[in-house]
């Protein structure tokens, strides 16, 4: 097996809080710079992971002006992608694609990698661009599944591009955390009226309850429960209606998040960054297999450094 020697650095873009980001990191790769425009997930990134992070809107960064790397990570958002969009009429896709692009063409990185949801394929014209540049490999796993490890329905496509011919590996099958081990006994959370709403028929949709002993798992984390936390249930006949809301500390161990990661935010921000981001165990898979890459035939890989140097050098 080999032996790691080579730390890859590596930049993140629309990082969100960063729960993805510390599944890197846990996987030994360094992360230089990320990159994020709301300001209370800047807020939790820096307070949890460093200062390497920086607020800003990625559609105005020159890329020249940030710190070089080997490698790109980009999760810009899903949610214009997303089969959901479709009830609302807003499944039209978004521009910001295009500035990983840029990046991504301007920079050349040994790899980069991009996660979103699987309805991005249903844009061809983003999947062309993602797909398609000139000297790079390319690698598509869809669907990776968060509840390969956890006890979320989750599922993603994952992009891997390199300068270098290498074979991905998929996500190795383990024993999944259930959904009564990540529950708290004494939860923290508000019962709102729009509960009993749901329950009795007076919305569009019927709530989605899990029930831990019967070993369901819960159905994907969004950000939108920030607003309407009726639409997703834990059973708890402790609680009227014999249901009710994840707490914020359930809903991010949902994602893999440890409790050592702090939420210095409102509880509306809390659930809003944590559906927003990947997976700690798919961020972790993301990095282990950056470090395969770099790392290959126990040795460190060759990387151009005079490209480097031209690609974040001065014009």
């Amino acid at each position: 097996m080999a032996t790691a020697n080579y730390i890859p650095i590596a930049n993140t873009y629309f990082s969100g809080m960063g729960i993805g980001d510390a599944g890197i990191l846990r996987a030994g790769v360094k992360i230089g710079q990320s990159f994020e425009l709301d300001s209370k997930a800047c807020e939790v990134y820096r307070a949890n992971l460093g200062n390497h992070m920086k607020q800003c809107d990625i559609a105005h960064e020159l890329v020249l002006e940030q710190d070089s790397c080997d490698a790109m990570g980009f999760t810009y958002p899903c949610t214009k992608y997303s089969s959901i969009a479709d009830i609302h009429g807003t499944r039209t896709g978004d521009e910001l694609y295009l500035h990983a692009l840029r990046h991504m063409a301007i920079a050349q990185p040994e790899l980069f990698w991009l996660e979103n949801v699987p309805g991005m394929r249903k844009f061809p014209i983003v999947m062309e661009a993602m797909t398609k540049l000139p000297d790079y490999y390319i690698q598509m796993f869809c669907p990776i599944q968060s509840s390969t490890w956890l006890p979320q329905s989750r599922n993603r496509l994952i992009i891997f591009a390199t300068r270098k011919p290498f074979n991905f590996s998929e996500p190795e099958t383990n024993k999944r955390t259930r959904l009564k081990d990540i529950l708290e006994r004494e939860p923290s959370i508000t019962l709102p009226k729009a509960i009993a709403t749901r329950m009795q028929g007076g919305y569009r949709d019927r709530p989605i309850i899990s029930d831990p002993n019967k070993d369901d798992i819960a159905p994907t984390c969004v950000a939108h429960y920030a607003k309407d936390k009726s639409t997703r249930l834990v059973k708890d006949n402790r609680f009227p209606l014999g249901v009710r809301p994840y707490s914020v500390r359930e809903y991010a161990r949902l994602q893999g998040v440890e409790d050592w990661f702090r939420f210095n935010c409102n509880d509306t921000a809390a659930y809003r960054g944590i559906g927003n981001g990947v997976s700690e165990p798919v961020g972790h898979w993301i990095g282990q297999q950056v470090m395969r890459y770099f790392n290959r035939n126990n040795r460190a890989l060759s990387i151009d450094k005079n490209r480097m140097e031209i690609s974040h050098g001065t014009s």
